[in-house]
C-alpha cells in the first residue's frame, strides 16, 4: 500500500501493474526528454546575443521538427496499446467474483461457491484493532487465491461506483445495469487495499476494498468460509 511521502507508483502484484509500471517509466523518460529540449532552446533563445537569418527559412529544420513529435507519440503509442488489449484479456478464469457497489459498502459473491454472498463495511474508528488502517479497514474481506486468473464481475445496485486496487492495476467502473469484468493473477501473497475512485456521494471516501491473497492450497481448503 502507499506509505507517507511516497514517490511513485506502489509495488506491483500482478503481471498487469509490472506492465504499467515498465509503461510509466517508459513514458516519463521521454517527457523528461522532451522538457530539456525545450528548456534549453528557451535558455539559448534569452540568452544569446548573436541571429542566423538563414533559421527563418529552414525547411530541413521543420522536417525534423514535424517528423519528431510523430515518432515519440508511436513510441508512447504502441506499447500503450499492447497493455490496453492485455487488459481485456480473459483466459480460462479459475474464479469469478461478483462485486456490487452500493451507498456506501461493497456486496461480494462467489459465484462458483454455491452463491456465498456477504457485504463488506470500512471498521469504524471504535472498532479498529492494533495494525488495522483507519478508513481502509473492513469487517469482511476478500479471500483470493494467488498464481490463479480471477475473473471480477462488477456492477452497482444504486449509482456510479469504481472498483479500484492500485497495486493490482485494477480500476473498474461499476455502473447500475450493466456488469462490467476485469482479470487479474496475483503473484504474491499479502493484503491489497483499495478504495471506490468515483465520486458517489457524501461517503464515497468510507467505502475501502480490501484483498487478502493467500496460496492455492490453502484457499482449496475452503477460508472463504470463514468469513
Amino acid at each position: 500500500m502507499a506509505h507517507a511521502a511516497q514517490v511513485g507508483l506502489q509495488d506491483a502484484t500482478s503481471p498487469i501493474m509490472e506492465e504499467l509500471t515498465t509503461f510509466h517509466d517508459h513514458a516519463l523518460m521521454i517527457i523528461f526528454l522532451i522538457c530539456f529540449l525545450v528548456l534549453y532552446a528557451l535558455f539559448l533563445t534569452l540568452t544569446t546575443k548573436l541571429t542566423n537569418t538563414n533559421i527563418s527559412d529552414a525547411q530541413e529544420m521543420e522536417t525534423v521538427w514535424t517528423i519528431l513529435p510523430a515518432i515519440i507519440l508511436v513510441l508512447i503509442a504502441l506499447p500503450s496499446l499492447r497493455i490496453l488489449y492485455m487488459t481485456d484479456e480473459v483466459n480460462d478464469p479459475s474464479l469469478t467474483i461478483k462485486s456490487i457497489g452500493h451507498q456506501w459498502y461493497w456486496t461480494y459473491e462467489y459465484t462458483d461457491y454455491g452463491g456465498l454472498i456477504f457485504n463488506s463495511y470500512m471498521l469504524p474508528p471504535l472498532f479498529l484493532e492494533p495494525g488495522d488502517l483507519r478508513l481502509l479497514d473492513v469487517d469482511n474481506r476478500v479471500v483470493l487465491p494467488i498464481e490463479a486468473p480471477i475473473r471480477m464481475m462488477i456492477t452497482s445496485q444504486d449509482v456510479l461506483h469504481s472498483w479500484a486496487v492500485p497495486t493490482l492495476g485494477l480500476k473498474t467502473d461499476a455502473i447500475p445495469g450493466r456488469l462490467n469484468q476485469t482479470t487479474f493473477t496475483a503473484t504474491r501473497p499479502g493484503v491489497y487495499y483499495g478504495q471506490c475512485s468515483e465520486i458517489c456521494g457524501a461517503n464515497h471516501s468510507f467505502m475501502p476494498i480490501v484483498l487478502e491473497l493467500i496460496p492455492l492450497k490453502i484457499f482449496e481448503m475452503g477460508p472463504v468460509f470463514t468469513l
